[in-house]
């Protein structure tokens, strides 16, 4: 199967496909939004990637354009005020786990540096003049 480029396919064709095949959800035009699922990306029709042979000789099928990402129509969601909430509260979850990280390495850095400061603090000079 072979990737229908953007350029194949007139805006007009890419709605009329995108009505076709996403059987779960109406699309208006190529500038609606959806929330994947599976990736988290907030999506456009435009965006959206048309697998198969646009002449007609194969079946054409319809994945996320996140790069490493196949989600199928089913998989994308329209942005309610509910999705993009729980979008925002993901974000924040990820930037406060970010931190803590963050905490986390600075206090090892610290601890190490305390530490090997106090272990030089310890060691005797050895004598000036025996050597």
């Amino acid at each position: 199967m072979t990737l229908a480029s953007s350029s194949r396919l007139s805006d007009e064709e890419k709605l009329n496909v995108l009505q076709r095949l996403d059987q779960f959800r109406q699309w208006h035009s190529l500038d609606d939004k959806r929330y994947c699922l599976v990736c988290g990306e907030m999506i456009t029709g435009r965006e959206i990637l048309v697998i198969g042979d646009t002449r007609g000789s194969a079946q054409l099928r319809l994945i996320c354009p996140t790069e490493q990402c196949n989600a199928m129509p089913m998989e994308w969601v329209p942005p309610t005020e509910e999705v993009l909430i729980k979008i925002a509260m993901m974000e924040a979850e990820r930037r406060w786990l970010c931190f803590v990280r963050q905490a986390g390495r600075a206090m090892q850095f610290y601890q190490r540096k305390r530490t090997s400061n106090t272990i030089s603090r310890i060691r005797p000079n050895p004598p000036l003049g025996r050597w």
